[in-house]
């Protein structure tokens, strides 16, 4: 059995215009909802073994605001990554439990295609930021994975855990 933990970055900061894409900061309710998402995560026991995140500041915020005890691996491949992409990142994992840490709108279509069925919640589709989807696999190595396989087992947005 392996399980992925897919995340979307939180909210990050659109104040400054002259910072690129990359460098774009979180903003004061993306560090509360990262927080708030770390704080569920072990309160859920759904802890990784290993950390694939994206090299963009936002993810690398999100990331440590998370409070989980490794370090993340920074995978150039994930910042602004499509579906085919993150797969591939997947498939050479080696922990059981993996997070994965990106952007979309890639995120989003790699979430609904891995799943064999989506999560009962309405803001699955748009996969809002933070947006955090928890789903198994009946494999015993990430290379095995196949899309339309897994089972989500939670699904959470921010929103869900903050006023």
């Amino acid at each position: 059995m392996k399980r992925l933990i897919l995340m979307r970055h939180a909210k990050s900061d659109w104040g400054d215009p002259t910072l690129p894409d990359h460098a774009r900061p979180l903003n004061r309710r993306g560090r509360r909802s990262a927080a708030a998402l770390g704080a569920w995560l072990r309160a859920e026991g759904v802890v990784p073994n290993e950390i694939l995140c994206s090299p963009a500041t936002r993810t690398r915020q999100t990331c440590a605001l998370l409070r989980l005890p490794l370090a993340p691996c920074l995978v150039d491949s994930l910042y602004m990554a499509g579906p085919e992409d993150m797969l591939a990142v997947l498939r050479a994992a080696h922990a059981d439990t993996v997070l994965m840490i990106g952007h979309n709108p890639g995120i989003a279509e790699f979430a609904a295609r891995l799943l064999a069925a989506p999560p009962d919640h309405p803001r699955f589709d748009d996969y809002p930021t933070g947006a955090t989807l928890v789903a198994d696999f009946a494999i015993s190595d990430w290379a095995m994975l196949k899309e339309g396989t897994g089972h989500a087992a939670r699904f959470v947005i921010p929103r869900d855990l903050l006023p």
